[in-house]
């Protein structure tokens, strides 16, 4: 064995892995299966066609979704480093891009788990309908106790104490490691969701009024096809839905055995995804045609999407319907479940990314990372100004951080770096079905000419009007302010030098096709009797 290639496998076994290509799957679903599949995709469909959404959305999964997933499996998985290194051993000039796909990365975890502890707390609410009978303002008022629109440090305990449940939990599973953390959580969550959210559409079909719901949802209305807008929303929701374009996908590729299908591995996680965004359609709109018939309204008056529909529609159906608390139990941990998968891998972006810059410990990089990330959550979102910030930071990390750098990477990949041909080499070799010249015309035209259509219907959209009639100086410092910064503090951190001896030519030795394995044990496994820190 070559030293370089000795110093490859140390490394790769001190990062950690997945023992198997199963875990693997199931962490990357986990990654997928989110509070937006759940929350988004349902009104997304409806208000897009009912039906005859399900046209645009397969085109859109089968021609960017599936395409984009191979191609952040192919930069991880033949690069064998985080997002940014990946980027640099694809050309030094990119991996500015690698940490901007880290800070937004950062900056979704800070967030993001605050909505996990609304859903925690209203797991508990649903034993006894803790919100009585105005769901709208014991969210709004009792719990969150948000006053008006501004900035205030003044804490809301009945949020802060779920959020730090939340933040040690995810600090126990990070510093775990690849496998015994985030494999294991995947293995175990991933069942479990599936089952409870089953039982939930299960417990949804059989209320009264839930032919209605799945009537206004699958009634297909053909003549929104001809509708660009329509269009659009399939090639975003597909595109938000698949966690895609910042750097997660990267990260857990780069976690799998060398000689695992990739391809095949891609097919499997972006159709789960999309049959479990499905079900949660059906489940969903079953409850809706519940609430609507109870309230003698047309179910168009009380279908809603993201916060609306969680912690103020949800909450009203289950206090009217029969095994209501079991149906709060369900769904909200359900939310609960699919939030943590998500989280952890957001959160191990940024990890995966400070242990390869500065050769760290996983412990050490996990408490550098979620430290910090925790206290900063717990700063902004457990007050009574949390839910304003986190509405305006989520709509624009998402709609504009996310969408360009997806955007611009893969442009820089495909035009600029001329890379899809050896990529596509890459996964070729033990992925089926095999990739050709279609991949890369998908890959490189029409999966971006979707995503450039979704971000200038955006840029419109926002223009037009003020994004939720919150006042200018909230939308510019943590919107549009926050959106530019995110590259700015990507090239800066690319510039920090990275560890002596990492390896930045190229991908490292046994990486790209037909190359020796020599550094890799049997079946490609190299950290299965190891632990992070490459002891066995």
């Amino acid at each position: 064995m070559s030293s370089t290639a000795g110093a490859a496998a140390q490394q790769e076994r001190r990062r950690g892995a997945f023992s198997s290509r199963r875990v693997f799957i199931l962490a990357a679903i986990g990654s997928a299966v989110g509070l937006g599949n759940i929350w988004r995709f349902p009104y997304v469909a409806y208000e897009n066609g009912g039906g005859a959404f399900v046209v645009p959305y397969l085109v859109a999964l089968l021609t960017a979704g599936i395409p984009f997933l191979l191609l952040d499996y192919a930069i991880g998985h033949r690069h064998r480093g985080s997002a940014p290194l990946s980027f640099a051993r694809l050309r030094r000039g990119a991996e500015g891009l690698g940490w901007w796909q880290v800070a937004i990365c950062f900056l979704i975890a800070v967030y993001y788990a605050a909505v996990l502890a609304w859903a925690l707390s209203y797991t508990f609410f649903s034993v006894d309908q803790a919100w009585g009978a105005d769901p709208e303002a014991f969210f709004f008022g009792e719990y969150l106790q948000a006053g008006d629109v501004e900035v205030t440090a003044d804490v809301v305990p009945g949020v802060l104490v779920p959020l730090a449940v939340v933040w040690l939990a995810v600090l126990v599973v990070m510093a775990l490691g690849v496998q015994r953390g985030i494999g294991v959580v995947s293995l175990v969550f991933i069942p479990v969701l599936v089952l409870a959210f089953a039982t939930l559409v299960v417990q949804a079909l059989l209320l009264p009024g839930a032919g209605a719901g799945l009537d206004a949802l699958f009634t297909p209305d053909w003549a929104a096809l001809t509708e660009p807008a329509v269009w659009a929303a399939a090639f975003g929701q597909i595109f938000f839905s698949l966690s895609i374009g910042f750097g997660i996908m990267i990260t857990y590729a780069s976690y799998v055995g060398r000689r695992e299908d990739m391809t095949g591995s891609g097919l499997v996680v972006g159709f789960s995804n999309s049959s479990f965004e499905l079900l949660a359609g059906i489940g969903v709109f079953a409850a809706l045609g519940f609430m609507a018939q109870a309230g003698g309204v047309a179910v168009g008056e009380v279908a809603d999407d993201g916060i609306g529909l969680a912690f103020v529609a949800f909450p009203a159906i289950i206090s009217e319907a029969p095994a209501g608390a079991l149906i709060g139990v369900l769904f909200f941990g359900s939310l609960v479940i699919a939030g943590i998968t998500s989280l952890i891998s957001v959160i191990e972006v940024v990890i995966s990314a400070v242990r390869d810059k500065l050769d760290t410990s996983r412990l050490t990089a996990t408490l550098a990372v979620v430290v910090p990330t925790a206290v900063l959550s717990l700063v902004l979102f457990s007050t009574t100004s949390g839910i304003y910030v986190l509405d305006v930071v989520d709509h624009f990390v998402n709609q504009y951080g996310i969408l360009v750098v997806a955007l611009l990477s893969m442009l820089v990949v495909a035009w600029g770096l001329r890379a899809l041909p050896r990529l596509a080499d890459h996964l070729n070799v033990h992925g089926r079905p095999r990739l050709g010249s279609g991949w890369r015309v998908l890959t490189s035209v029409v999966a971006p000419a979707g995503l450039a259509v979704v971000l200038v219907l955006a840029v419109r959209d926002d223009l037009d009007a003020p994004y939720g009639d919150y006042p200018t100086w909230l939308l510019l410092g943590f919107g549009w302010l926050l959106v530019l910064a995110l590259p700015l503090v990507g090239f800066l951190l690319a510039r920090l030098p990275w560890r002596a001896g990492t390896h930045l030519d190229g991908p490292p030795p046994g990486s790209d096709p037909g190359a020796p394995l020599a550094e890799a044990t049997p079946r490609d496994r190299p950290v299965s009797g190891y632990d992070e820190g490459g002891r066995r």
